[in-house]
């Protein structure tokens, strides 16, 4: 009695869970569960048959099995064993090692990646972490029923194993399946304490499976979602960028401001969401890439971030033309500011960055319709996706119509074509703006100094 007061009063302070007694799972065969083995991709099957003829435990978890469930082809395949990350490393030719918080194996086989992982341990009072209970060292293995109990959710709980057809379920995930409810497995508090992803996982996972998330599991969030600020930058990178590419972008932005969570993800989202320029941008960008995601198409993580960032830099931009700063420095220097401020709290890799400052610097050499620098800009490498970018901001309303249309048009047309385009230009350009062009030492307007930009 006295054991079991000492233990719960730890697990209040400290959020560490008391090793569960073991369970045995519900055991679901092929007509129960109704999968369709032909949605495994083969690799996965690989990796498992492999895995299970030298002897070891080897299943479909995760995700993976959840989709399959739902009779979706899942995106990724994650596999579950008992081996140790150099055993399995020791059974493929080209498998490699990764991981510092907890070590996992990528099994390459071509362009595909099997990501296999080792039957983790529940967390123990010697688990470390930091001084919120956010687990920072997690190499230790375990069996399978504690690798089902450290999982998140019941509907990731689950394993597959693809060679007997048989689904193994620990803690009730195909009901909440069924039922379309998102269940923490475990006290929703202190998971979340151990990794605060999990609030916006659970978010993720609701708004793409349309599913409702257990008011248990729901109602920690609002008071937890300062703890965001605790994780790694490099990790909200991966985990925003999971929920933009999920398919449900849009639903999910949704669900993180009524839950709370925006604020820890990209400081500047709410303010943006809240001007309607910005918020028509940012939606339609959204609700676009959503359309691609979901037609199978790939999306580019440098330009979903630069939809996303482009009002404030809209507004910086303007706000330096105002005090009569040279319209393409005036761009650069909001670039910059943007950047610095947000690259605080989203770890965004240069590569992206530097696309993102590409698609914005370019956004002005549009406008230049005359003489040979429509022509120069067509030979741009970032050409497509500039003008992708440059019609989106046209459909929001915040550039010319026929600015996006003259472009369409010069893009398709043949040389003859685009003659006459100019011609057209430059007779609908004011007088003005002719003076402005003519004048050199990089004094005149805004179409001087637009060759500043990325090349």
């Amino acid at each position: 009695m006295i054991q079991r007061f000492v233990e719960s009063v730890k697990t209040l302070f400290t959020g560490k869970r008391r090793a569960s007694k073991p369970r045995a799972p519900k055991r679901l065969t092929a007509e129960q569960h109704g999968i369709d083995r032909s949605l495994v991709a083969h690799p996965a099957m690989r990796v498992c048959e492999t895995l299970q003829k030298a002897g070891y435990d080897a299943y479909i978890v995760g995700g993976a099995v959840r989709d399959l469930l739902l009779g979706v082809r899942p995106k990724d395949f994650d596999v579950a064993t008992n081996a140790t990350p150099e055993q399995v490393k020791a059974h493929f030719r080209r498998a490699i090692i990764i991981g510092r918080r907890f070590r996992l194996v990528h099994v390459m086989f071509g362009a595909e990646r099997i990501e296999v992982s080792t039957y983790r341990a529940l967390a123990s009072v010697d688990t470390v972490t930091d001084e919120h209970g956010r687990v920072l060292a997690d190499n230790v293995f375990g069996t399978q029923v504690e690798d089902a109990t450290r999982r998140d959710f019941t509907v990731n709980a689950l394993y597959y194993g693809p060679t007997h057809e048989v689904v193994l379920d620990f803690h009730d995930g195909v009901k909440d399946i069924r039922a379309r409810r998102i269940r923490m497995i475990g006290d929703p508090a202190a998971r979340y304490r151990e990794d605060p992803v999990r609030m916006l996982r659970a978010v993720r996972f609701a708004a793409k499976l349309g599913f409702a998330i257990d008011e248990a599991t729901r109602a920690p969030i609002a008071s937890m979602a300062d703890l965001i600020e605790n994780v790694p930058s490099a990790r909200l990178f991966d985990e925003m960028l999971k929920l933009l590419t999920s398919g449900h972008a849009v639903a999910c932005i949704m669900r993180l401001r009524a839950e709370g969570l925006h604020h820890g993800l990209l400081p500047l989202l709410d303010m943006i969401l809240e001007q309607p320029e910005g918020e028509r941008f940012v939606l339609l960008a959204l609700s676009r890439t959503d359309e691609r995601v979901q037609a199978g198409k790939t999306v580019s993580p440098g330009f979903l971030f630069a939809t996303l960032l482009w009002h404030e830099v809209l507004v910086g931009w303007r706000a330096r033309e105002a005090q009569g700063q040279h319209r393409i420095e005036a761009l650069d220097a909001a670039i910059d500011d943007v950047l610095g401020r947000q690259t605080e709290k989203l770890s965004i890799q240069r590569r992206y960055t530097a696309d993102m400052r590409e698609l914005w610097m370019l956004q002005p050499r549009f406008e230049r319709r005359q003489g040979s620098a429509p022509h120069r800009l067509l030979g741009h490498l970032r050409l497509r996706a500039a003008y992708d970018f440059l019609l989106l901001r046209c459909a929001a309303g915040e550039a010319p119509a026929e600015l996006g249309d003259w472009w369409t048009r010069f893009i398709d047309a043949n040389e003859d074509e685009r003659q006459q385009l100019l011609a057209a230009a430059r007779s609908d350009a004011p007088a003005s703006g002719r003076r402005r062009r003519r004048r050199r030492g990089g004094q005149g307007g805004h179409a001087a100094g637009s060759d500043a930009s990325p090349a």
